[in-house]
């Protein structure tokens, strides 16, 4: 049987000690968010995703979502765990106050959706789409629509969905066909009418009512991008009643099927068709995309958090199979000698494979934690400077956050059935649901190959580069601090080499891309994966420092824990970022072998 424990010690190190959280509560609006507060959160949180989410997660998988005429029912035990759960609050965590929420900081709900994913993947993608659904009405809606939809959603009893994909377009949304026109003798309305596809939540038993945010055109719109507008389309038509807005009448909104999925199957996958249904527009006309991509940058985030996730449950029980399961001797002699085989945990192929995993999910846990907290001050610091600088960076990291964690998220996932043998791939283990899980989110919220081109092609000449500079020159100022301290020299000299390579590698890719756009985007994943991999010895680096700060005064109980932050950040210094060595050499190689190869002779 799977297990899962919420990694609250090193979530709190991270939280506490290397990022120093409390701080926030120095921002307009976070006044209450104390270090014990967050603490309190972060405990009851990770006891109701152990004890009522994960339960779920094998179970829901087996049953997955049922379809029977348009309706689509969730799995056993998910209406009752969906209630506890907005019942606590969770839906509004980072919600404002003024609309029911709790106010707390983004940096918080990062976490939770770590916890959340890991312990239930498909059931964190209810509340997930509800949350993109009141960021973007929130920040683009009138406030009509915000006094309306947000305490609903806030509360649980409403939830929302984004409404993107069409059957023959995903990524270029430029072909979408769903079309918006004026509704005779209704103030304000549009008769929304076309087919919409991949709609995660986009029907479920768990609310009363879902809102749609739908991508659709006007009948003046312009061709491409530009005449794409954004629409907040019910599935119930609200209704006023003394003061409280209740359900009224059906609107033209059906589900048509729900999709029979390799992962995630507690999740209902939704076709979702529109024949002049109500909508109403949320921001300006031809504007909806500049909307849409306030939900899609958080939902990004959000699926970065969701490869966190699935790389800590795969760690987790890989580390608890090494540790049971008996086979052959250790090459250097028996370690059990009591035992007929020594656990597998000694075998150095094993052992590699959990220290990757150990490696990554640490260091991606700082680095998201880094970003979150940058998001909290560009929405919250009284210095407008302070804001945007904060806002470029997380500009610049979110395609490296939702890239590079979800693709180690898939491989972590696949090492843990590696590390199982044969019991990987039987269901029983739970490690192969991981593996069908974790697949999808290299997919939706943009491909990671399109992740990849949005940091060349957008991330890296935006502002004649400045995006970047908001990550090297606070990366190059730590390099130098800390290259004088002789106990951090091995972590800090890789750190300065691969650096230097990814300097190196942006002048390439600018200069070659200037000239022929094939050469960036030949070498975008290569560059991509370059830098999450210097972000992420940037995190280790600091939690290094922080270990040998501790371990020189008096780190008491939590000795062990800081000498093995220090064996982590060395086999992530040794074993990990040579990888940007690699990478590199791909790089300069050029596009000339990726495109020279006629379509024909493929």
């Amino acid at each position: 049987m799977p297990i899962f424990n919420a990694p609250t010690d090193d979530i709190k190190f991270v939280l506490h000690e290397i990022l120093k959280c409390e701080t926030l509560s120095a921002l307009p609006g976070y006044e209450d968010a104390s270090a014990d507060l967050i603490d309190q959160i972060i405990d009851e949180g990770s006891k109701l995703c152990q004890e009522e989410l994960f339960p779920l997660n094998q179970s829901g998988d087996e049953e997955g979502c049922h379809f029977d005429n348009g309706t689509v029912t969730t799995p056993k035990g998910f209406q009752q765990a969906y209630d506890l759960f907005t019942e606590g609050g969770w839906v509004g965590l980072s919600c404002d106050p003024e609309y029911g929420g709790m106010g707390l900081p983004q940096l918080v709900n990062f976490v939770m959706q770590e916890i959340i994913s890991a312990a239930n993947m498909s059931f964190g993608m209810y509340p997930g789409l509800s949350q993109g659904a009141y960021d973007a009405i929130h920040l683009h809606g009138s406030d009509e629509q915000k006094a309306l939809y947000l305490p609903k959603i806030i509360e649980g009893k409403w939830s929302g969905t984004m409404n993107l994909t069409e059957p023959h377009c995903g990524t270029d949304l430029g072909l979408i066909r769903t079309k918006a026109d004026p509704a005779p003798d209704e103030d304000g309305a549009y008769l929304i009418t076309g087919s919409k596809i991949y709609i995660s939540a986009g029907e479920h038993d768990l609310t009363e009512n879902i809102v749609h945010l739908v991508l659709a055109r006007l009948l003046d719109a312009p061709e491409g991008v530009k005449g794409i507008s954004l629409f907040v389309v019910p599935k119930f038509l609200p209704k006023e009643d003394n003061g409280n807005w209740t359900i009224g009448e059906r609107n033209g909104v059906s589900c048509g099927s729900i999709e029979k999925k390799m992962g995630i199957k507690a999740s209902a996958t939704c076709v979702m068709n529109y024949e002049n249904a109500k909508g109403w527009l949320v921001g300006a006309p031809h504007k909806g995309l500049r909307a849409m991509f306030t939900m899609m940058n958080a939902a990004r985030l959000g699926v970065g958090m969701q490869g966190l996730g699935m790389g800590e449950i795969a760690y987790q029980n890989a580390v608890a199979f090494a540790k049971d399961r008996l086979q052959m001797r250790a090459l250097d002699g028996a370690k059990y000698p009591d035992k007929p085989a020594d656990p597998i945990i000694v075998h150095p192929d094993v052992r590699k494979m959990l220290m990757t995993g150990k490696a990554f999910t640490e260091g991606a846990r700082a680095l998201s934690y880094w970003v979150g907290m940058q998001l909290d001050i560009s929405e919250k610091h009284p210095d407008p400077a302070k804001r945007e600088e904060a806002e470029e960076l997380v500009a610049l990291l979110t395609p490296i956050i939702k890239a590079y964690q979800t693709d180690m998220g898939s491989d972590v996932a696949n090492m843990a059935v590696q590390v199982h043998g044969g019991h990987g791939f039987i269901w029983e283990y739970g490690v192969e649901q991981y593996v069908r899980d974790a697949r999808i989110a290299q997919i939706y919220e943009g491909t990671n190959g399109i992740q990849a081109l949005d940091l060349v092609g957008r991330k890296m000449s935006k502002k004649y580069g400045r995006l970047l500079r908001r990550f090297f020159h606070p990366l190059a100022a730590y390099i130098e601090k800390t290259q004088s301290d002789g106990a951090l020299q091995e972590f800090v000299f890789p750190l300065a080499k691969a650096f230097a390579k990814l300097q190196q590698a942006t002048v390439m890719i600018a200069t070659k891309g200037l000239k022929d756009p094939n050469e960036a985007g030949a070498a975008s994943t290569d560059y991509l994966r370059m830098f999450a991999l210097v972000a992420m010895g940037y995190m280790w680096l600091q939690m290094a420092e922080k270990a040998q700060e501790n371990l020189a005064g008096d780190a008491g109980e939590k000795t062990e824990f800081y000498e093995t932050k220090l064996q982590t950040a060395r086999f992530f210094f040794q074993k990990m970022l040579p990888e940007t060595d690699a990478r590199f050499k791909t790089i300069l190689a050029g596009a000339d072998s990726v495109m020279s190869l006629k379509a024909e002779a493929f």
